[in-house]
């Protein structure tokens, strides 16, 4: 069968919604690891800018200190 054999389907928005949503619930059933990796990323990259815009406002100190708090030695 060609593409131009296939018959046209129309859909309206409460069609297309439930379709999608449909889908999404199979993908998460059948393929949650890769919902749980891509989401984990997610809130891994706003931790990160989050902690960028925190550390813009904050003082700047030295590679010194920095390894005296690593090391336990302040």
């Amino acid at each position: 069968m060609s593409e131009l054999d296939m018959p046209y389907v129309s859909l309206n928005e409460v069609q297309i919604k439930t379709l999608f949503k449909q889908a999404f619930l199979e993908l998460l059933q059948e393929r949650g690891d890769l919902f749980y990796d891509v989401l984990a990323e997610v809130i891994e990259d706003f931790a990160l800018a989050n902690a960028i815009r925190e550390g813009e406002s904050t003082n700047s100190i030295g590679r010194a200190e920095v390894f005296q708090i690593l090391e336990g030695t302040t």
